[in-house]
């Protein structure tokens, strides 16, 4: 009898560990047709058997390009044949968006497999990103400069305001294994044209900057990303829930808006008071501050002058006795 092929193993070991606590309800995988999401498509339809999951492979169809429909059918036809269930979904791309095509592509995509999900009445949602792409978000995070927080990468498990989860089961798989995953089971994979577009900031991260990486610093980047991102997501966590500890003491309700005691917010370390503005605001008023919007309102608690109220997005920020007082505009 042949042995199991080594990529084939890695990658049904990742997807059955992530399996395993999600009980007997159906999942929907996000199918490409590309390698990461055909492997993880074949090894969740080969696991979900013994486990008792119905499977449900969607194709997003961004009609980004010539023949989009075309080829999105023939990956469904592909899915229907390693045994899934599929399902094409035709997306609206907002041409418009203000992060640049890559988000609004990203955008649709999340929502239509959303939708998707809670139609077929699935608790989770799996997706083919692997360890190469959690090096290339990391780097395109330091590239940004927006702190930690964008050097934290993907999540392995994230749970929406709706109780959807949504797993990444190869965050620690290489691509080159999902690659061989698909060469072992003699599958064929589509490559989409747009991987090779150097238009996007993540293809020229992906064919340039991270081969040069390995090229001058060693072979072992990507791995040292990953966990990089890995050990920084540990940290926020804790960081978080320090935070949400501190808000419930130090904010009240104000009229039209929300407050922070000033004193509170300068006894505690920089890290820490930053943090507890940035969520203060993006809690009550749904909008992310920027690093110096940020240290504008922290000069209110640390370097008081008299300064009058600073305007943001959707609010604004004053100084009022010992409070920071949040109002909408």
């Amino acid at each position: 009898m042949p042995s199991l092929d080594p990529a084939v193993a890695e990658i049904r070991r990742a997807v059955r560990a992530a399996l395993a606590p999600l009980g007997a309800a159906p999942v929907v995988v996000g199918l490409s047709g590309g390698a990461d999401s055909l492997a993880l498509t074949a090894a969740t339809v080969f696991e979900a058997r013994k486990l008792g999951h119905s499977v449900v492979a969607a194709i997003v169809d961004h009609g980004l390009q010539p023949g989009s429909d075309a080829v999105a059918a023939r990956v469904a036809d592909r899915a229907r044949e390693l045994g899934a269930d599929a399902v094409v979904l035709p997306v609206r791309v907002d041409a418009g968006h203000p992060d640049g095509p890559e988000a609004a592509a990203r955008a649709a995509r999340h929502t239509a497999l959303a939708r998707c999900a809670a139609d077929r009445g699935a608790t989770a949602v799996l997706l083919g990103h692997t360890l190469d792409d959690q090096a290339e978000t990391v780097l395109l995070g330091l590239a940004r400069g927006s702190g930690a927080a964008s050097l934290q990468g993907m999540a392995a498990v994230r749970t929406g305001d709706d109780g959807m989860r949504w797993i990444r089961p190869l965050l620690a798989v290489r691509r080159v294994t999902t690659r061989a995953f698909c060469a072992a089971s003699g599958l064929e994979v589509w490559d989409d044209p747009h991987n090779l577009d150097d238009r996007y900031a993540r293809v020229r991260t992906r064919n340039r900057v991270l081969p040069v990486l390995e090229a001058e610093l060693g072979p072992g980047i990507a791995e040292a990303l990953a966990r990089t991102a890995e050990q920084l997501r540990e940290d926020a966590e804790a960081f978080d829930e320090m935070i949400h500890e501190t808000i419930e003491d130090i904010v009240e309700h104000a009229e039209a808006g929300i407050s922070v005691s000033v004193a509170a917010l300068a006894a505690n370390p920089a890290a820490l008071r930053n943090r507890v503005i940035r969520l203060v605001v993006d809690s009550e008023f749904g909008v992310s501050l920027t690093r110096s919007q940020t240290l504008e309102v922290a000069r209110l608690v640390t370097d008081w002058s008299g300064q009058g109220p600073i305007d943001l997005p959707a609010c604004t920020a004053r100084r009022a006795g010992g409070q920071i007082v949040f109002s909408a505009r």
